[in-house]
């Protein structure tokens, strides 16, 4: 159980940085109806992502399957990981609300104002760094760094 948690975390984080990274280019690339396809393909394999993800290192942290929440807790890689995961949900907003709004005018038949699409991308990108650096503090971690010693 815990390789598979541990496997499945890691293909999220995977997952996740491609489909951010998809994201992020099809928000720049014209958004016609195949643009918002693709937007929508990636943003939904960025949500799938975010879930596996955030599900198995739940349970990796706090079910009692790894090291136990006390170390996660005390270990200033994994602190730094939850901050850059915090600033990652926080920048998520705005591409939820938005593309949420695009994917109902789409399905109503609307063609949405696709202003905001360069800043959604920039965000994506954004997003898509904070993972790289998390994936750096998972290493980290997984290597014993980031625990204090007394």
């Amino acid at each position: 159980m815990r390789w598979f948690l541990a496997v499945t975390h890691l293909l999220g984080l995977g997952v996740g940085l491609g489909a951010v990274w998809a994201r992020g280019r099809a928000l720049r690339s014209e958004l016609d109806v195949a643009g918002l396809r693709r937007t929508f393909a990636a943003d939904n394999w960025w949500a799938l992502a975010a879930i596996l993800w955030i599900a198995s290192g739940l349970v990796r942290a706090f079910g009692g399957s790894e090291k136990g929440s006390a170390y996660y807790l005390h270990n200033h890689l994994f602190l730094t990981k939850m901050v850059l995961l915090g600033i990652l949900l926080i920048l998520e907003i705005r591409p939820v609300v938005t593309l949420m709004r695009w994917r109902t005018q789409v399905r109503r038949g609307e063609r949405p104002d696709t202003q905001a699409a360069p800043t959604l991308a920039r965000i994506s990108f954004w997003q898509a760094g904070l993972v790289v650096l998390m994936v750096i503090a998972a290493t980290g971690m997984a290597r014993g760094y980031g625990v204090p010693h007394p």
